[in-house]
């Protein structure tokens, strides 16, 4: 007797993540994950060894400390609050909650991978509306609307293209839509932008019963092995969200850890601040070695290589390797000629630079 999976499941692409290992010894400068430069806080770390020791006992499944720690930060109430094992997780709730067969999930064309994913796990279709200038288009989104539409994610800091939409876009976006599809403002980055113009879409979920923010644990907070994220949205949606999460779906360890990383707000500044340093350094490196680095406000940055098969980003990957660094391609974001390099620890920062700087010249003299 042979098995039968569910038809569509086989479509998928399987998310690959970042690579983390190389062949040989010596350092690696791992710059493949948007990982925290800086690292876990001390008050984080300390924690979650703290909470190792009762290991033996289930967590709370409700996980509501930290649900009304979180709900503090966002002028919320723990009952709008959910956590999950990373915002993946509660991206992929969300998509069982609300789509099936037969419904379609709307995404901006280069957003996060586990958007289509997400989609085809449920069995709906996957809809991706064209953006311009690699940033999320309002405009391209609606026109894609059908009544089929169930859901519509928007990764505001984009992940990989490092654009966003201003407050008063993502608003014309959710007033736009129609009542019956959910908007999910994916916010994994937020903490690192201080523009103007920006916000991580709380207004609108405190606003509207068809919005959600949903955030993460794993970047500015530096907990990415623990696999820790939430989304705050109306009670009637969070209600519908916990029916279907996984029973004690949070480790005791992971909520201790995330109570103390949001109390200890010196080192997400310190965090911030590192970025909003080597960020710009970084930009200004890859603009005199004669590449094209796109605007980013997270912590990392997409670079756009030549077509020359001496310089392309395949190349470029190659000759990163070499000098173990790792950096992400973006073929599967449909940026073959790109790769996204995260802004690490400082050593990290300048050796890439330094790379890719050789890796330019070498070229030249071929």
């Amino acid at each position: 007797m042979s098995l039968t999976v569910r038809p569509g499941i086989l479509d998928i692409a399987a998310y690959v993540p970042g690579e983390h290992d190389l062949p040989g010894s010596g350092p690696i400068y791992k710059m493949s994950s948007n990982e925290s430069a800086l690292g876990a806080s001390r008050l984080a770390m300390e924690a979650y060894t703290k909470g190792a020791q009762d290991m033996h006992r289930y967590p709370d499944g409700a996980s509501m400390a930290l649900r009304t720690a979180l709900a503090a930060q966002v002028g919320g109430k723990p009952e709008e609050i959910i956590c999950g094992t990373g915002s993946d997780d509660i991206l992929v709730l969300v998509s069982r909650a609300y789509a099936g067969p037969g419904d379609e999930i709307l995404y901006s064309r280069h957003g996060f991978l586990i958007y289509p994913i997400a989609a085809q796990s449920v069995g709906a279709t996957p809809v991706a509306a064209p953006e311009k200038n690699l940033t999320t288009d309002v405009d391209a989104l609606l026109a894609a609307v059908t009544p089929k539409t169930k859901i519509c994610f928007v990764a505001n800091p984009n992940n990989p293209t490092g654009s966003y939409i201003p407050a008063t876009e993502m608003k014309r976006l959710r007033d736009g839509l129609p009542e019956n599809v959910l908007l999910v403002i994916d916010a994994a980055y937020a903490e690192y932008v201080d523009k103007p113009d920006y916000s991580n879409g709380a207004e609108l979920v405190k606003a509207h019963d068809n919005v959600i923010m949903s955030c993460t644990f794993s970047k500015i907070y530096g907990l990415a092995a623990l696999r820790l994220g939430w989304a705050y949205g109306n009670k009637s949606i969070m209600d519908v969200l916990h029916r279907i999460r996984g029973v004690f779906n949070v480790p005791a360890p992971a909520q201790a850890a995330g109570i103390a990383a949001l109390h200890d707000t010196d080192h997400v500044a310190r965090s911030k601040a590192h970025n909003d340093h080597w960020l710009p350094w970084f930009v200004g490196e890859v603009k005199r070695i004669g590449l094209h680095p796109y605007p980013s406000v997270g912590n990392f940055l997409l670079v756009r290589f030549p077509s020359d098969p001496k310089l392309n980003a395949d190349a470029a990957e190659k000759f990163l390797k070499s000098r173990r660094i790792l950096v992400r391609k973006m073929g599967a974001y449909g940026l073959p000629d790109c790769l996204r390099i995260t802004i690490a620890e400082e050593a990290a920062v300048k050796a890439c630079a330094t790379a890719l700087n050789d890796f330019v010249q070498g070229a030249a003299t071929q």
